[in-house]
């Protein structure tokens, strides 16, 4: 039998791919009858197959199909992979007609206790909305303990190096309107033992960018790229704990 460090170091990464919303919980609606539900499940299994393939990854969906998953539970069966990175995939939209003509672009957030600024928070508390009616999480932890350890936290440093690797691959690769890399208190991202991330692939809601998330193209596009994000932060990272155990 093989020592457990040489099986480990032949296995590959493992990553969990977080498909937002599903079942009830369909999220934003574009034109065209495109759902943010499905529309990240998509992406999510693109980005799965890209990872397996040039990775050689062990890579786990937190639903994979349309059915309602609550964020507590996405949280636990991550924690439960002990993964070594954790990305949730959504799309936006905005409620006005004179937002959604004019409103576009990608953004990339870690948590942090606070939103990085109005915008952010705005996209968490949509985020989160859903969290009123779950059923709580087996560990009980609550939001003060989990956001009161994130100063102190390597893996929440790591957690923005994953954000800005993976949000420099998609804008480098779609030339979509940069929103930038911010941070807000994702209840979806609390309590992860793995460096994470929650990407708004775009606006589902505007004239040009919703038919173009709802294009396979570009859906591959998108994943592409997120999966060079993950690959470029993996590389990192094993640079750094390479250095460190020497």
């Amino acid at each position: 039998m093989l020592p457990l460090l040489l099986l480990t170091l032949s296995a590959g990464p493992v990553i969990v791919i977080d498909p937002g919303h599903g079942g009830t919980q369909g999220g934003a609606t574009g034109s065209g009858g495109l759902v943010e539900k499905e529309l990240c499940l998509t992406i999510s299994k693109k980005v799965k197959a890209q990872l397996e393939k040039e990775l050689k990854a062990t890579v786990v969906l937190t639903r994979e199909k349309d059915a309602l998953v609550h964020l507590s539970e996405r949280v636990e069966l991550a924690n439960a992979k002990q993964p070594d990175l954790f990305i949730s995939i959504h799309a936006h939209s905005m409620p006005t007609e004179t937002q959604r003509r004019v409103t576009q672009g990608l953004a990339t957030y870690f948590l942090s206790a606070a939103a990085s600024g109005e915008d952010a928070q705005k996209v968490a508390a949509r985020e989160n909305a859903e969290t009123g009616s779950q059923p709580q999480s087996h560990a009980g932890d609550t939001l003060s303990f989990i956001l009161a350890d994130l100063q102190r936290s390597e893996t929440h440093a790591d957690s923005s190096r994953l954000a800005y690797a993976v949000h420099e691959a998609l804008i480098e690769a779609t030339g979509a309107q940069d929103r930038g890399v911010q941070q807000a208190p994702f209840y979806v991202l609390m309590g992860l033992e793995a460096p994470a991330v929650l990407v708004e692939v775009g606006f589902v809601s505007h004239p040009d960018e919703g038919p173009q998330l709802n294009d396979a193209q570009y859906q591959s596009k998108l994943a592409r790229a997120i999966v060079a994000g993950a690959k470029q932060f993996l590389t990192q990272i094993e640079a750094r704990d390479g250095k460190k155990a020497e």
